[in-house]
């Protein structure tokens, strides 16, 4: 249903990322993190972060799996 950058944005942003937090973990612009999280809004018929996060949860789009590499885990670790 969710292509992986947009099941990675939806990941990150249920975490509570921000948009640039994002794009700076994913090494996207902040633009490009928008629009993936705004195509799974749609694919997932929810309007907002809140509901997107119960989506995630309910499709069990696990907050840290291997989709996200090394990297982008150190640079989320130190974003908390």
């Amino acid at each position: 249903m969710l292509t992986q950058q947009q099941e990675r944005t939806v990941r990150l942003v249920s975490l509570g990322c921000s948009i640039q937090q994002t794009a700076a973990i994913l090494g996207l612009s902040s633009r490009t993190v928008d629009n993936h999280a705004t195509e799974a809004r749609a694919k997932l018929g929810v309007r907002n972060i809140a509901q997107l996060t119960r989506a995630a949860i309910r499709l069990e789009i696990s907050p840290l799996d291997d989709t996200l590499s090394k990297n982008e885990l150190a640079i989320l670790a130190a974003l908390a």
